[in-house]
């Protein structure tokens, strides 16, 4: 009987991702009574030594890419950002505000700072955050320059200050995003999020009440309004993306470009590090993106988040991460039990008590193994990317059962491996059309892919998105036709990319 599947978590959590599993009939790792790889999923909250990911086996999986921190710590997205910027000019990268990292960029925000001084007639205001703190820590906003008081590396960017609001509510959007591979470069984002909002009305005046102009609830629960009603707002300091799409109902706007702005941020940051990303395809990551709108309805990306919290602090809480939790797991393609790992310990510890290797192909057939260097597919063969260690146990490969919790993938006339349209609740955002899995199937096509992103977001832009088939016609479509295909993530039913501008 084969094995149930094992988790593995660091100092003891997320306690929801272990609620998670459970409920789904894993087992938690017992350091005291398995073997030191005898687990499927090994998933904490800070980074994996290098090690970590060249030793992995072919039936484990690891919640985090390598060398991410190029998007995930502040001053490493600024830099990167700023790259692209240089590199592919500002016509898509101007999502990201003025930014500066000191103490080196000193001297330029100086610059800055007295050019906008001398030469608007209106307030301009920065805000400061430490480069590698969470949660609102150290965070402070200034007018004048005499208020800039640090004593450690930070960034300061211009400060939105015209962000749009609700009842006089700042807030921002929390966009789940779960990168599948970087090599090539796959993206799903989650139909649900969270919209976080500040606890006290927004106000110019007060630059120093944090419960006006930050919308952490690590903050803002523990603000003086917080459980009061707050007009449309409510109660407490969270949405649920589903209630922010009824909001959006309301306000006469060309809400796909909205969605399609904010997939454009995401998709944008990720090809900033995705060439420097090692391969690595037995890792999963989830991260999460906080978006900022301004009152004209542009996005703004504020930062990229490793290991979003996944505290339960509220029903909106609860109503988008567990979802959220199990659809990540998903994704991971694993069965209700591991066969792999448990013929793999038991063949293993036959070897060490017979002292004989030998195996007949036939054997090897019959019990479906296969070489470890074939169990993993999409792996470029390069110097970056990590390989497992020498020792040559045969296994079955995982990657061979059809029982997976999600949409059946297909494959390309000319052999290229299509990800599915859909897992759970997320959305398959990149690649998104036949030009970008191209695109991205070796080394990465920066250019094509941001000429395809222009050409769907001009598309959207240009109103051809109006007219849309309904959620069943679109469905039976997709069904029914073989060919690339994508839906445009962030509307309640997301349409097919191709239904939005078939001719009418």
């Amino acid at each position: 009987m084969a094995s149930s599947l094992v988790f593995r978590l660091h100092d003891r959590g997320p306690e929801l991702v272990r609620e998670v599993l459970l409920e789904r009939g894993w087992e938690e790792y017992n350091e005291g009574e398995r073997e030191e790889e005898d687990w499927n999923l090994y998933w904490r909250g800070s980074s994996f030594q290098t090690s970590q990911y060249h030793n992995l086996l072919p039936w484990q999986r690891l919640n985090h890419h390598p060398k991410t921190v190029g998007i995930t710590r502040k001053d490493c997205l600024a830099r990167n950002l700023r790259r692209m910027k240089a590199t592919f000019g500002s016509a898509l990268y101007d999502f990201s505000p003025t930014t500066f990292i000191l103490p080196n960029d000193y001297t330029c925000f100086l610059a800055e700072y007295n050019r906008l001084r001398l030469a608007r007639g209106t307030s301009v205001y920065w805000i400061v955050k430490p480069v590698d703190l969470s949660r609102g820590r150290g965070i402070f906003i200034f007018e004048d320059i005499k208020d800039l008081v640090y004593d450690c590396s930070v960034v300061i960017q211009r400060y939105i200050s015209s962000s749009l609001l609700i009842s006089g509510y700042k807030f921002d959007l929390r966009i789940y995003v779960c990168v599948k591979s970087f090599h090539p470069l796959t993206v799903y984002i989650h139909q649900e999020g969270l919209v976080r909002f500040a606890t006290e009305k927004f106000n110019l005046s007060s630059l120093h009440n944090l419960y006006a102009h930050l919308t952490n609830t690590s903050i803002n629960k523990f603000g003086p309004f917080y459980n009061t009603e707050k007009g449309r707002v409510g109660q407490g300091c969270k949405w649920t993306m589903s209630k922010f799409r009824h909001f959006l109902h309301s306000q006469q706007i060309n809400e796909l470009l909205l969605w399609q702005r904010i997939n454009n941020i995401v998709t944008l940051t990720l090809i900033a590090i995705a060439t420097s990303v090692p391969s690595c395809p037995n890792c999963v990551e989830l991260f999460g993106f906080d978006i900022l709108i301004d009152a004209k309805f542009k996005p703004w990306l504020l930062e990229v988040n490793y290991s979003p919290a996944l505290t339960l602090d509220c029903q909106a809480d609860i109503s988008v991460k567990k979802k959220l939790v199990s659809d990540v797991i998903d994704m991971m393609n694993y069965t209700s039990t591991d066969s792999l790992r448990d013929r793999a310990y038991r063949k293993h510890r036959s070897d060490v008590t017979n002292h004989d290797n030998t195996e007949t192909e036939a054997e090897r057939q019959c019990s479906g193994e296969t070489d470890v260097s074939s169990l993993i597919p999409d792996t470029q063969e390069s110097e970056e990317a990590f390989t497992r260690p020498a020792a040559s146990w045969k296994l079955p490969n995982i990657y061979s059962t059809k029982t997976f919790r999600i949409t059946a993938e297909k494959t390309t006339g000319n052999g290229q491996h299509i990800p599915p349209v859909k897992v759970g609740d997320f959305i398959r955002t990149f690649p998104f059309n036949r030009a970008t899995l191209k695109a991205s199937q070796h080394e990465l096509d920066i250019r094509t892919v941001l000429q395809e992103i222009q050409s769907l977001t001009g598309q959207l832009v240009s109103g051809k998105g109006d007219k849309m088939k309904s959620r069943r016609e679109e469905t039976a479509d997709m069904d029914a036709d073989d060919d690339f295909d994508s839906l445009l993530w962030g509307p309640k039913d997301p349409p097919l990319i191709s239904q939005c501008f078939k001719s009418t």
